[in-house]
């Protein structure tokens, strides 16, 4: 009986220093990518410079690529804090920082040739992630839990 609550102790005592390791990284992770939201910011708003030299149109492409980088790496940002708080990756959240990123790169082959087998690609893809991502939402284990 005595092993069995030593055993309990060294546990505890375990689970205890991994939480709290992993908020201590979680935490430095999360001051990162905040880091990393500014700076995207600040590149974002120097681009816009290239309105005044290029014109409206060559410079809204580079523009849209600084922004969905933005809000992708704001979507992984979004995914920490919500296992800051939960102690849990919501899927949804690694799903729409896929579909970001993903947008991201098929504005960033916006004046390129693409062969049509690459666009029925990318198009699967996003649409495989918006049906994955309607999936998720509606067999939530959060959703399941209020509905009992």
């Amino acid at each position: 009986m005595a092993t069995e609550t030593l055993e309990q102790r060294i546990d505890q005592r375990l689970t205890r220093w991994f939480e709290t390791s992993a908020q201590a990284l979680l935490f430095l992770f999360i001051v990162a990518i905040l880091l990393t939201v500014l700076a995207g910011s600040l590149y974002t708003l120097y681009d816009l410079r290239l309105i005044i030299t290029d014109g409206f149109h060559p410079a809204f492409k580079p523009l849209l690529v600084d922004m969905l980088t933005v809000l992708a790496v704001v979507e992984i940002l979004r995914t920490a804090l919500a296992y800051f708080t939960e102690h849990r990756v919501k899927v949804t959240y690694i799903i729409d920082t896929v579909m970001v990123t993903v947008l991201t790169e098929a504005m960033a082959f916006w004046h390129r040739e693409m062969a049509w087998e690459q666009v029925a690609m990318l198009i699967s893809l996003i649409m495989a992630l918006a049906v994955t991502r309607v999936i998720t939402v509606r067999f939530s284990p959060r959703r399941l839990q209020l509905e009992l």
